[in-house]
């Protein structure tokens, strides 16, 4: 798996290298800017194959020392070329410095103020603030960048962006915008060239949106080794869920090393009344389809002649109450439970989670489940277990977490995340494009639906219902821990929307998983 880096933990990979005599920042600077070239003709061969006109933006910081370079390559390659910069040249690092005196060896430099004067070019480069942003950008180079975007003339601007395009976070995704801010502050880039690893922020929140496409530059820095298939992320690092070797086939194998039914699982899923069972069903199917064993739909007297008309595999049952839940549960063959899906809010529904967790079986809570516990949080923390898996969406998490769930710029969404994992005990799985799976002991892991695996069409009604009965499904044997199992339900679930394609509903989710599951090999 990619470990996405802080820009933080970026600066220490770097510090380190330097410290270690292995590279110079020179020498990273160099290879930097001459690897975002070798990206944007890559990502755009007809930019290579005819030499045009570049405007580069400049920063005051080494992201600008990394234009410089992008500049005097462009250049050198035949390129006519503009540069503008921001801030006071004579507080640049030294690195950044000796980049700018090798320009001006080629060409001037211009006040950021005057970027908007001239003919359109065929290239835009941002070069302007990197990952080590902490503040929302100044106007004049919003609208610096604005201006040479809307220079006169044909065709289209290829807009190339170092790091991260200016203004973004590359820890949090969030744009830092001015308030009361009258200039547009996304600077939305077609190709961002980032360094060494990718960043946190180029997955979450706006990250996507704004950096287009995202390309990984080597830069000579040595890689993080790869962790194994089953092996849980190191605290307070944020991986980010991918095929990568054997990952997921290999849990899918472990997962389904049984070939008996009754040693794959039983998992009990609770439904609504009559005309809400819609939801349950889909998460009953998915958990079957992922490869429970057995699934059984539980629902109040009333339901069972709507849900046995549309039900073959899945086993159906009464359930009257929570009383009935317990004795239910002292079969210990059903080895796991989601609730939440359809089942209605209250203090019904509170009494089935009591009582299902009181069970102390792997036990998965969406929806009306968590929503049902939302004047009183608490109460479900101090009932809740490690072999427990929350997925709220973004409402349902600051119903539960109203502090953590207010969108703060101190406080990224994995970090959230990981602070709700701590005070509740359990495993959470906060969903969204940018899904979130933390756990209790500080594993963090990142689903992203973006870039060459965004479904924009998973966003419909009943998706989150299907993934929770997945998640279901592959804690069913016991085999798996939850956060593993959160982990490769979580990408699965992107998998089968990509596989399906737009026009997808939820229900389409799980009788899409027998073709992923070939296509992984499993």
């Amino acid at each position: 798996m990619t470990e996405l880096l802080t820009a933080t933990q970026m600066q220490s990979v770097e510090k380190a290298a330097m410290e270690a005599g292995a590279v110079t920042g020179r020498a990273l600077m160099e290879r930097a800017g001459r690897g975002a070239v070798d990206a944007l003709f890559e990502a755009g061969p007809h930019l290579r194959d005819r030499p045009g006109h570049a405007v580069v933006l400049c920063g005051p910081g080494n992201n600008g020392g990394d234009g410089y370079v992008v500049a005097r390559r462009l250049a050198d390659l035949g390129w006519t070329v503009e540069v503008f910069a921001f801030g006071d040249p004579e507080k640049l690092s030294e690195d950044a410095t000796g980049m700018r005196a090798l320009w001006l060896d080629r060409g001037p430099v211009g006040e950021m103020s005057a970027a908007g004067q001239g003919q359109k070019s065929q290239v835009l480069v941002d070069a302007m603030f990197g990952t080590g942003l902490g503040r929302p950008i100044p106007a004049e180079c919003a609208e610096a960048f604005h201006a040479v975007r809307a220079r006169p003339g044909y065709g289209s601007v290829t807009v190339l962006a170092l790091d991260c395009p200016s203004g973004l976070s590359c820890d949090s995704g969030a744009v830092l915008v001015p308030e009361q801010a009258e200039t547009d502050f996304r600077l939305i880039a077609d190709l961002t060239a980032t360094f060494h690893a990718p960043k946190r922020g180029h997955y979450l929140g706006e990250g996507p949106t704004l950096c287009g496409r995202l390309a990984v530059v080597d830069i000579g820095l040595d890689a993080e080794p790869e962790p194994g298939a089953f092996e849980m992320p190191a605290p307070d690092r944020l991986r980010l869920l991918e095929r990568r070797g054997d990952w997921p086939a290999a849990a899918l194998r472990a997962f389904s090393r049984s070939a008996h039914k009754y040693e794959r699982g039983h998992v009990l899923v609770l439904g609504g009344g009559p005309g809400k069972g819609g939801a349950s069903r889909m998460t009953a199917r998915a958990a079957l389809r992922i490869g429970a064993g057995l699934v059984t739909l539980a629902v109040p007297p009333g339901a069972l002649q709507e849900n046995a008309a549309q039900l073959d595999a899945i086993m159906l049952k009464p359930l009257r109450d929570a009383e009935a839940l317990s004795q239910m549960l002292e079969d210990d063959r059903l080895s796991t439970l989601v609730l939440g899906p359809g089942l209605g809010k209250g203090e019904g529904t509170r009494a089935l989670v009591r009582a299902a967790l009181a069970a102390e079986r792997a036990t998965v809570l969406d929806a009306d489940a968590l929503t049902s516990f939302s004047e009183a949080p608490e109460a479900l923390f101090d009932a809740l277990h490690p072999a427990c898996v929350l997925t709220p969406h973004e409402g349902e998490f600051a119903r539960l977490f109203p502090d953590l769930g207010q969108k703060s710029r101190e406080m990224a969404k994995p970090e959230a995340a990981a602070e709700a994992a701590r005070r509740a005990g359990a495993t959470i799985l906060l969903k969204g494009p940018d899904t979130v799976i933390a756990s209790p002991d500080g594993a963090v892991s990142l689903q992203a639906s973006a870039y060459e695996r965004s479904a924009r069409w998973l966003g419909t009604a009943g998706a989150g219902d299907v993934l929770a009965g997945m998640i279901g499904g592959m804690l069913g044997q016991g085999t798996v821990p939850a956060h593993l199992a959160a982990e490769a339900a979580a990408w699965l679930h992107v998998e089968a929307a990509l596989a399906f394609g737009p026009g997808l509903v939820a229900e389409d989710l799980p009788d899409m998983l027998p073709r992923v599951f070939r296509d992984l090999g499993a």
